[in-house]
């Protein structure tokens, strides 16, 4: 369980285990830096560039989830997401969290009795 929140509905911590991040380094090919520097010309969404930026923020959560069950959580919390530009042709992803273990709150009904 990935979560942007610092709490699971429903679920309490039961520990915190820390700080887990995935991260990936990725660059456009020569070819698509051409594509899409055409496609800069006419404006508009450059496809190649989201598909890529999609990519990139799906292998870094994979990567922190990976990290986070190695150290036996069961969710993340405060999940955020930051980048970074490396030179002009690479970008840093990472996605970071913290890693916990939560469980399901059991409500418990308490029936009053009347006297």
């Amino acid at each position: 369980m990935l979560l942007t929140s610092n709490y699971a509905p429903g679920y309490r911590v039961d520990r915190v285990l820390g700080l887990v991040y995935g991260i990936t380094v990725r660059s456009r090919g020569l070819g698509g830096n051409i594509i899409a520097g055409l496609r800069t010309i006419a404006g508009g969404e450059i496809k190649e560039y989201t598909e890529m930026a999609h990519q990139a923020r799906q292998q870094a959560l994979d990567r922190l989830s990976d990290q986070a069950k190695g150290m036996g959580a069961n969710a993340v919390v405060s999940v955020m997401f930051d980048s970074t530009e490396i030179g002009n042709t690479m970008d840093e992803i990472i996605a970071f969290g913290t890693a916990v273990v939560v469980s399901p709150v059991k409500e418990t009904q308490q029936l009053v009795k009347l006297s």
